[in-house]
């Protein structure tokens, strides 16, 4: 009987401390939060940017950790689902986190600001672009460091200017967000005195683009403006550009810096410029680069450096507020200033000042060319 009754207690005492084990861990770690999408529209885009997230926090841990804690990341998937957003966010601060990354897109980063507000737990998304993701919640806790989609036409557009083109053509696909994105590039040419001489639309699905680009090069465009967001009629877009035997330069939005085009559109990206914000050749930069590539054996691009850049710039506000106090943390990452980030043009770096909640330079944006199949040289920076 009395060897029943320790066996009974030694059971007790060790289920016990497997349900402490949890909390004492938690206790001993940084826990920070990141919401991604890993399986629906922005799946994509958001992997590659918390890739990034995971490998800044491998290597702040290897360092040491933070505040003489390892940090430990807390990762959700939303489904890019708005409402599955929110409750991820719920989740993530009822496990302790005192910092939450968003990763995923703009409707549904919006949504988890909601709880966010509620809970004062700041927030930060590295990567989204949406202009009005920090004016439509008037959320204290909630930063933005992904440039705004006005600052990348701007740069874009930028570059034009200085080619002194006069009349060019628009061509993207009837996506929501390419119809979007061709307005504002419009609207913004026009605004520069730069004549739209022709607009083309690339129906979703199409199988050649060649009448929309006939038309074009009847028009006598100077340039080209690539306006559409999705892949595969961008790459139609290219080929037609091709096999017509069209020598207009060629000016792609962001879209364009995606790496999957060297594979979609092999052999038909030679001297296409686009808008980004990674030069490789920044000393930050190429730090990143070569760390990256020792510690996961690729090559990263523009969506790793967001993630990284995310992660860094929470674990530099938790330092600096020398604590995991949601207020103290908050106060830090707003006065933020002059942080060298691996993002975007040389000298440029995050920061919000006069209390603002969008972090990247206005002028770090860069234009680059494809040289062949790779992403090649920075052949402008900025807006002027």
């Amino acid at each position: 009987m009395k060897q029943v009754f320790l066996t009974k207690a030694r059971s007790v005492l060790a289920a016990s401390l497997m349900a402490l084990a949890p909390l004492v861990f938690a206790q001993n770690t940084i826990r920070i939060g990141m919401i991604t999408d890993k399986v629906g529209p922005a799946k994509a885009f958001a992997e590659p940017v918390a890739q990034g997230a995971v490998f800044a926090a491998r290597e702040l841990n290897a360092r040491g950790g933070l505040l003489g804690r390892q940090i430990e990341l807390l990762v959700e998937d939303d489904q890019g689902k708005p409402d599955v957003s929110a409750t991820a966010a719920r989740k993530l601060v009822d496990a302790g986190a005192v910092f939450i990354l968003s990763v995923s897109l703009t409707p549904a980063t919006q949504q988890a600001q909601s709880v966010t507000l509620e809970t004062k737990v700041p927030h930060l998304t590295p990567s989204n672009s949406g202009d009005t993701l920090t004016t439509q919640i008037a959320n204290p806790n909630f930063w933005q460091t992904g440039p705004l989609a006005s600052t990348q036409i701007a740069t874009l557009l930028s570059y034009a200017r200085n080619k002194n083109y006069k009349r060019v053509a628009l061509i993207t696909e009837n996506s929501a967000l390419g119809q979007l994105t061709n307005q504002f590039f419009k609207a913004g040419l026009e605004k520069s005195g730069i004549q739209v001489v022709s607009e083309e639309v690339v129906p979703g699905g199409s199988t050649s683009a060649d009448p929309q680009m006939q038309k074009i090069r009847a028009s006598n465009a100077d340039a080209l403006f690539m306006t559409g967001v999705t892949v595969p009629e961008n790459a139609l877009i290219l080929r037609a550009y091709r096999q017509l035997g069209l020598k207009i330069p060629v000016l792609a939005n962001y879209n364009l810096s995606i790496p999957v085009y060297a594979t979609i559109a092999k052999g038909l990206l030679d001297g296409v410029v686009f808008v980004d914000a990674f030069d490789p050749v920044k000393a930050e930069t190429r730090r990143f680069i070569d760390g990256y590539k020792k510690d996961t054996g690729t090559e990263p691009f523009n969506l790793n450096g967001y993630g990284y850049d995310g992660l860094m710039l929470v674990a530099d506000a938790i330092r600096r507020a020398g604590s995991t106090d949601k207020d103290k943390v908050r106060d830090a990452m707003q006065a933020t200033r002059g942080y060298q980030s691996v993002m975007g043009g040389i000298g440029s770096s995050y920061g919000f000042a006069d209390g603002r909640r969008t972090g990247f330079d206005t002028n770090g944006m860069v234009v680059r060319v494809y040289e062949g199949d790779l992403q090649g040289k920075v052949v402008h920076v900025g807006q002027k």
